[in-house]
């Protein structure tokens, strides 16, 4: 065994790696981290303290926003295969619906709401008008990727090219 003298504790290496092992064994079979501390007797911040220490991202953290977008169900397909982690997309009854349904305060509100979640990304990409993706890029203080669909004001729903949109994604993740 390989031992480790802190102070007056004897550590045993072997036994803190066998215990690793397990935490991540049952993780990925599916048991929550307060499962796993029932399990060996701590406390579940220790689980997530750990999966956050070992924790590898591949690529960066992607977000994306777009509206009005003609083909929204094609490019949330591609996101979500793609593993974008966050994606808005609205078409312009959406767009209308979010606006016309909510009093001014509340639409402020969702506004912020949405940029405060996109601002914990590391790229956010924006698919909207001229005048929409300049806001966007004056209000983010990170990499904002562009894609403009039109010039202020639309009116009817965009088509996004698919492949564009995944090619950028994929781009990012590098």
């Amino acid at each position: 065994m390989d031992f480790v003298r802190i102070g007056d504790k004897v550590i045993s290496r072997s036994k803190v790696l066998k215990i690793v092992d397990k935490i991540f064994s049952l993780r990925s079979r599916g048991w929550s981290q307060q499962e796993i501390a029932d399990e060996i007797s701590t406390d579940r911040s220790f689980i997530s303290r750990l999966e956050n220490l070992a924790e590898v991202r591949r690529g960066r953290r992607i977000a994306m926003v777009g509206f009005p977008i003609e083909n929204k169900e094609e490019i949330e397909d591609i996101a979500y295969k793609e593993g974008v982690e966050f994606t808005l997309l609205l078409t312009e009854k959406e767009r209308w619906s979010f606006v016309q349904d909510r009093s001014g305060l509340e639409v402020f509100d969702g506004i912020m709401n949405i940029l405060s979640e996109i601002r914990s990304f590391d790229v956010v990409i924006i698919m909207a008008s001229n005048k929409r993706v300049a806001l966007v890029e004056s209000l983010l203080d990170k990499e904002v990727i562009s894609v403009e669909i039109g010039h202020s004001p639309l009116g009817k729903d965009a088509y996004v090219d698919p492949e564009k949109i995944a090619n950028i994604i994929r781009d990012m993740k590098r």
